[in-house]
């Protein structure tokens, strides 16, 4: 019957005492908060203007480009805080 191979006595651990520490991730500068809630708000304000009927190019209606405008700041706001940490 073949003989099985053995590890050496003293080669090392078995187990590992301390669990191995991740990098620390660089932290988002203190403008960055600031900006997405700006975004966010600004987006907001386009679109409650667009239906008062104070944005430029609108007459009596809400023109749909302010609309779409507005929510892509909303939108570029809601994106910008996946990469907040």
């Amino acid at each position: 019957m073949p003989k099985s191979k053995s590890r050496k006595k003293g080669s090392g651990q078995r187990y590992q005492l301390t669990p191995d520490r991740r990098a620390k991730t660089k932290s988002s500068p203190r403008w960055y908060g600031p900006l997405l809630i700006g975004l966010m708000a600004v987006g907001v304000i386009v679109i409650v203007l667009n239906y008062i009927g104070l944005m430029p190019g609108t007459d009596d209606q809400a023109d749909p480009i302010w609309l779409w405008v507005g929510l892509g700041l909303i939108g570029a706001g809601f994106i910008g805080t996946t990469f907040w940490y």
